[in-house]
């Protein structure tokens, strides 16, 4: 990690997993903007959101076999070249349309580059130094999410919206020729057989119905043919995927990992920790700009406390987990980040930065740094080490399907619909109430992590020999990089 090949492999992957990373939420900050400019609703602000993560999450279990397969270097650049693509044709996008369209796109080149960065450091470092980097790859990983709302603030204020895409395009040409000229490339020498398309295809299938679903019951009611139709197609495609990953030689989410206790166990806290970073992240953002009266940049400024602290406490933490054991601040951080949520319900209209949102922005920070490289390094630690990109695509569609399901929830449940965006007081009730359904949620996921994570001692050795994926068990204390950052704000 302190020689130039392995700065230049960690410089190449933090800067592939960051476009995405940023992509991921400088999108919030100019929602309003969006909607006002390109007249849509609030269904239609959820899907340019959910457009993305959604393919992200159904092709990313394919785009870690493909990595595996054909090399992890080349399945990334392909991954980068492509999402900078789908970037010039979201800032060209004429219609609200075309713009959800244009960011499935960039989902699917995300789903292609996000497990290889991962997977790269992953193959290029071992023992402490690997730690190490994934400990630096969190930290600068977080700090290019968390710098999103603001850069996206000073684009849409400064010059448009349709930069915060535009701008992918030059970094995304960096990312490639250090990657082509620097990173040495990998594959799992034992990866055969056909690909698991249907699998894939499948995913897509059940994670769009029910998405659609839940976004529009909301609007064109829950009886409606279209909403349940797309439910049905949904829960139809998602029984069909467990069928076919459960007989298919080949699957690329091979079912009998998760009998894995701590892979289960982590992917569980995965699960509901990212289901609320998703939908409160989604709204926090517009919420200081409708509600609390913030421009889109005084708005991206507010969240740089968590830039900092993620900066300089991830690593930390990571060093941490690997001294105590993952349980304990796996615990503790997603108690931090309720106590964030609980103090977020001070941010009303005309809030002070300084005694409103200041507070639940430091403690959010505090929590996050802490929870998230104990939580990668665990989800990843459980399998076989020759595995980096299934364990990636695994939990990356863990985390991205909660996401992508808070995304549509959330808002239903906390009553923000059709033009609510556009109304100061309701969208602050329906915050509060999803700050609140969040903070629960934090709360059971901490309790989670505490009864269900265990630490080294006794997890190194339960993978059992029946559950090993074409390998045996990974070695004691191995950390298994593959898996991206949540999308913080």
């Amino acid at each position: 990690m302190n020689t130039a090949p392995g700065r230049w492999v960690l410089l190449a992957t933090v800067l592939g997993s960051g476009i995405a990373g940023i992509d991921a939420t400088v999108v919030n900050v100019a929602l309003p903007t969006i909607g006002a400019d390109l007249g849509t609703d609030f269904a239609a602000l959820q899907w340019i959101v959910t457009g993305y993560t959604l393919t992200l999450a159904s092709f990313i279990l394919l785009g870690g076999s493909l990595g595996d397969r054909f090399g992890r270097r080349r399945i990334f650049v392909i991954g980068v070249i492509w999402f900078a693509v789908a970037s010039l044709l979201c800032g060209m996008a004429p219609d609200a349309g075309l713009l959800i369209a244009a960011r499935a796109l960039q989902g699917v080149g995300g789903a292609l580059l996000t497990p290889g960065s991962l997977a790269i450091i992953q193959a290029a470092f071992s023992g402490e130094d690997r730690a190490r980097a994934i400990g630096a790859w969190s930290g600068l990983g977080g700090v290019a999410t968390a710098i999103g709302p603001f850069l996206g603030g000073w684009l849409v204020e400064s010059v448009s919206w349709r930069w915060i895409f535009l701008l992918n395009v030059p970094i995304a040409a960096a990312v490639v020729w250090i990657a082509l000229r620097h990173v040495p490339e990998t594959r799992d020498a034992d990866a055969t057989g056909r690909l698991d398309v249907a699998g894939a295809v499948l995913g897509a299938l059940a994670l769009a119905g029910t998405t659609y679903a839940l976004i529009e019951a909301p609007t064109q009611g829950a009886g409606s043919p279209a909403v349940v139709g797309s439910g049905v197609l949904g829960l139809a495609a998602a029984a069909a995927f467990l069928l076919v990953e459960g007989r298919s030689g080949h699957p690329m989410m091979p079912l009998r990992i998760f009998a894995n206790r701590q892979f289960s166990a982590a992917n569980a806290v995965t699960f509901l920790i990212y289901a609320v970073f998703g939908g409160i992240f989604f709204l926090l953002v517009v919420h200081l700009q409708v509600v609390s009266g913030f421009s889109p940049v005084a708005a991206g400024i507010a969240m740089l406390p968590i830039t900092a602290l993620m900066l300089v406490l991830s690593p930390r933490a990571g060093a941490l987990s690997a001294r105590i054991g993952p349980r304990g601040p796996m615990a503790v951080g997603p108690l931090l980040c309720a106590v964030a949520l609980v103090l977020m319900l001070r941010i009303g209209p005309g809030a002070s930065y300084l005694i409103d949102v200041l507070p639940s922005v430091l403690v959010l920070g505090l929590g996050l740094s802490l929870l998230v490289a104990p939580l990668t390094s665990t989800a990843l630690s459980a399998v076989p080490e020759r595995q980096a990109g299934l364990a990636s695509g695994v939990n990356n569609a863990v985390a991205r399907a909660a996401g992508l399901i808070a995304i549509a929830v959330l808002p239903a449940a906390a009553g923000l619909t059709g033009d609510a965006y556009t109304d100061p007081p309701v969208f602050a009730a329906g915050f509060d109430t999803a700050c609140i359904i969040g903070a629960v949620v934090l709360v059971v996921g901490g309790m989670l992590a505490a009864l269900t994570i265990r630490n080294p001692r006794v997890a190194e050795n339960e993978y059992p020999s029946h559950c090993a994926v074409d390998g045996p068990p990974a070695a004691p204390g191995a950390l298994h990089a593959s898996r991206t950052i949540p999308d913080a704000p």
